[in-house]
């Protein structure tokens, strides 16, 4: 009998958590990967120990790349401000401060050599472009170009069996992927969204992060399980 292998982008956050109970309810056998890039807090990578843990993942890793040597982000420069969103709840326009440069391509590249390892026929990744802060990296132009370059660069690829990138929340609104979490089991309260969380996991409740998260859960009727500062 054959297994089905997937690795799975964890940020700890409630998309990622969501991304992995999908991978789960399809029969995966799914290795989750979370990256220390230099962010500002290490509470989401903690979230996504406990939420691998709870959502059945056969292995957890966490791997390190260095972005804050590259800076731009307030993500990972501190001498920038992450910015409070607006409370219209229309976010500014253009690409905000808080996307960090290749992030998305960075972690991408390495769910895709430890899918070759693995011998994973599929990496599953939370991004959305509906209910997003409009990074480059999550539309769904960048996924199929991630797609075509797996394709070329690997072994899997030549031999004609290339890695698929799934990315199963790409056009599902905040509400519809809380909605589908609950269905799956997903306990939120475990999940860190929060730009600037405190150490254990507080959220700040200002940044654009939170703003999603908490319109998402209001729209979708469900009470929202966040711990705020």
């Amino acid at each position: 009998m054959s297994v089905s292998r997937a690795i799975v982008l964890l940020s700890g956050g409630l998309d990622s958590a969501t991304t992995l109970a999908i991978a789960r309810s399809e029969g995966f056998v799914c290795r989750t990967l979370a990256v220390r890039y230099g962010q500002r807090h290490f509470a989401e990578l903690e979230a996504a120990r406990r939420v691998s843990r709870s959502l059945g993942a056969f292995e957890h890793r966490q791997m390190t790349v260095e972005l804050a040597g590259i800076g731009g982000s307030a993500l990972t420069d501190r001498n920038l401000a992450v910015p409070d969103s607006p409370t219209t709840g229309v976010p500014a326009a253009g690409i905000p401060i808080t996307y960090v440069p290749a992030r998305n391509t960075m972690l991408l590249s390495l769910a895709l050599g430890w899918a070759e390892v693995a011998r994973a026929t599929d990496i599953f990744v939370g991004v959305n472009a509906i209910d997003y802060s409009g990074y480059p990296d999550c539309r769904p132009e960048f996924i199929a170009a991630f797609q075509s370059m797996a394709a070329l660069a690997t072994r899997a690829g030549v031999e004609g069996a290339p890695v698929r990138i799934r990315a199963p929340l790409q056009q599902m609104t905040k509400a519809q992927i809380i909605q589908t979490g609950v269905m799956l089991g997903v306990d939120y309260a475990s999940t860190v969204s929060c730009y600037q969380a405190t150490a254990d996991g507080k959220a700040c409740g200002r940044c654009d992060s939170c703003r999603l998260r908490k319109e998402g859960f209001a729209a979708a009727g469900v009470p929202d399980p966040t711990r705020y500062v």
